[in-house]
């Protein structure tokens, strides 16, 4: 269970300060060990498959790779970073799978020539791949009709959701796919995130009821990912054992109705990184508007969006730089630095802005928002032409920026004024 404090000073036996002082501010900083320690977590599933659309700098990815786990691609430039962190092309199970609703023309080009393994999420994919190539294994992902997320922004499943293939479509699908010269080996279903434990009977059941429907050339089940992650000290984490327990319970079924073993993979993305990310930033105002104090940093939405998306809560950590600091905590409206309302971490969903109860802080003192491994740095944009921030691991107490921040060279590198 996480232990969130609003004070804080070092970050994986770092200290905070020096951090800032040497790759200044807004950083994204990993600690390594605690992405090891949640793939541990993971090893009574046959197989690991890190979504890397949470996080996809290449360290992060090949630290992931390195410990075991296979990984998922949504992009033709995510099936790039794999290849560029060392995944192989073919194996088995497959290391690199293409998960998506469409092929853009890049990933068709690309999952042909390479040969790599497709979980298909609509009947057109199923079409245009076989237009292509035949005699290839794919899998299906399958929308049982009904959903779940901590927003609504989050939920992947149901009727509003244009993610996978309807329930009421796969027997049609299958059939398409055998046209085509396609065999579906696997199924695949993720419908939000956040899952609990009542939720997630509802979701094997329904796997189970596809995995009759498709027959028995199912070798492989997917969970999908949606594992939760606790932001807040109150919210408890999920019972891995009983996650595991009601999946594996769903495999046995199946391979017992089919006569033959089915491997069970589960798909964490945020469940791997979310913790082990820490954004440093820099106090620059501390105003007072109407009764209400804002602490200002230099970091916007521009490097965290999850708030201004999906009302996100992160846990906030304030860095004191001066030694007779005051500890004594006061609310406070927490800003960053862009012309935008919405540019508030402190708020809930729909936009209703709260305050925090932080320690007291001057202008210089550092705030750390907390749990940002996942959907952070890859959701970063250059709004108001501002940089990417640098990205720094720590892994056995040594220190690595695993990307610079940008330039301005590097802001306007690929723009033009034509004659």
């Amino acid at each position: 269970m996480p232990s969130f404090s609003t004070l804080r000073t070092k970050i994986a036996g770092m200290p905070v300060v020096d951090l800032a002082r040497q790759f200044g501010t807004p950083t994204f900083v990993y600690d390594a060990a605690k992405i090891d320690h949640r793939l541990s977590d993971l090893a009574a599933f046959d197989y690991v498959r890190y979504a890397q659309k949470a996080c996809s700098n290449l360290a992060i990815v090949d630290l992931i790779r390195r410990g075991g786990a296979l990984v998922d691609a949504v992009s033709a430039m995510e099936i790039r970073r794999a290849f560029a962190a060392g995944y192989k092309a073919e194996g088995l199970p497959p290391p690199i799978v293409y998960t998506a609703d469409i092929f853009d023309a890049d990933a068709l080009d690309l999952v042909v020539e390479k040969n790599i393994h497709v979980n298909c999420g609509s009947a057109d994919m199923i079409d245009q791949l076989g237009s292509r190539t035949s005699n290839r294994d794919i899998t299906l992902r399958i929308n049982p009709g009904f959903g779940h997320g901590h927003s609504q922004k989050t939920n992947t499943g149901g009727p509003q959701s244009k993610h996978g293939i309807w329930h009421e479509q796969l027997s049609d699908c299958m059939e398409l796919a055998r046209r085509n010269g396609l065999n579906v080996v696997g199924l695949h279903m993720h419908i939000g995130s956040g899952t609990d434990l009542e939720h997630l009977s509802q979701v094997c059941g329904a796997m189970e009821e596809a995995a009759i429907v498709a027959g028995d050339s199912i070798y492989t089940i997917s969970a999908g990912g949606g594992l939760p992650t606790p932001y807040k000290e109150s919210e408890e984490p999920i019972d891995l054992a009983k996650y595991f327990s009601l999946w594996d319970g769903v495999r046995k079924r199946i391979q017992k109705r089919f006569g033959h073993e089915v491997s069970l993979e589960i798909e964490p993305g945020r469940y791997l990184t979310a913790e082990s990310g820490y954004l440093v930033t820099e106090i620059r105002s501390i105003k007072q508007q109407g009764g209400n104090t804002f602490y200002l940093v230099d970091a916007g939405f521009n490097n965290l969006a999850r708030p201004i998306l999906y009302g996100a809560y992160h846990p906030i950590s304030v860095v004191h730089a001066h030694d007779d600091a005051d500890q004594s905590e006061i609310g406070v409206i927490v800003g960053g630095p862009l012309c935008e309302s919405g540019d508030i971490f402190t708020q809930e969903e729909c936009g209703y802005v709260v305050s925090r109860r932080l320690p007291k802080a001057r202008v210089g003192d550092l705030l750390v928002i907390e749990c940002v491994g996942a959907y952070g740095s890859v959701m970063g944009s250059n709004y108001n032409s501002k940089p990417m921030a640098s990205e720094v691991i720590i892994y056995c107490e040594s220190v690595h920026e695993i990307r610079r921040r940008q330039t301005f060279e590097d802001l306007i590198r690929n723009e033009s004024i034509p004659d």
